[in-house]
């Protein structure tokens, strides 16, 4: 099995020889860019498995390049790694929000870098394993097409999102506080708790609100059948 391909999007010349010298020794096929118009036209090119995407760049950032590119046909469910110097709360959130599936503060450590990615192409390769449909209330949770069917109607969904649900259907009835849901969904990502609270009312916002109940002072379910 190849390596997986990496575009990675940085308007400084060193971080760019940074990550593709510590990529590249890992195995990695990599492609760069400098800013984000370059990012959306070497997306469509290569088709990468990852993008590593600088937030703070010239022209077009990285919030606005990374909804463009979940735009894009077959583009929908590349993984999205925004690096940033931003640490600031709001900004993480808008990352999330615009689709982003992972979150690394800069300045990069290259050790600590390949480890986070090596966790997630493993987080990746085990999902293979799981369920390829959950079925809860009148909803089916297709795990391969990252959508939910309610009859006729298709619902598709952001990566994080579709893990947030499909993860809450394993387990109807049974509730999780938001540190658990972070580390079931993100892993060893270091966000915020209001994380949860946006893709859950983001996940209401497409599916509606009579399936996630909130429990107050403690976390999240998905409301078991009666």
């Amino acid at each position: 099995m190849s390596q997986p391909k990496i575009l990675i999007v940085d308007d400084e010349v060193d971080i760019l020889d940074l990550l593709e010298y510590n990529l590249e020794k890992e195995g990695y096929e990599v492609i760069k860019a400098m800013d984000g118009e370059e990012a959306i036209r070497k997306s469509r090119e290569h088709k990468p498995d990852m993008i590593l995407l600088d937030i703070m760049m010239p022209n077009l950032d990285g919030i606005e390049t990374c909804r463009r590119i979940r735009a894009i046909k077959g583009l929908e469910k590349v993984f999205i790694v925004f690096l940033t110097a931003r640490s600031e709360e709001y900004s993480e959130l808008a990352g999330f929000e615009a689709g982003a599936d992972d979150y690394i503060p800069k300045p990069i450590k290259p050790r600590v870098l390949m480890s986070r990615l090596r966790a997630i192409f493993r987080r990746e390769q085990s999902n293979d394993t799981k369920e390829d449909t959950l079925k809860v209330h009148d909803l089916e949770v297709i795990r391969d097409e990252y959508i939910v069917r309610r009859g006729e109607e298709k619902i598709s969904l952001p990566r994080k999102e579709f893990e947030l649900l499909y993860f809450l259907a394993s387990y109807p009835g049974k509730v999780f506080r938001r540190a658990k849901l972070l580390e079931q969904v993100w892993g060893d990502v270091f966000v915020v708790d209001r994380t949860i609270d946006v893709h859950i009312r983001k996940l209401r916002e497409k599916i509606g609100d009579d399936y996630i109940q909130t429990v107050k002072g403690v976390g999240y379910k998905l409301k078991k059948e009666e």
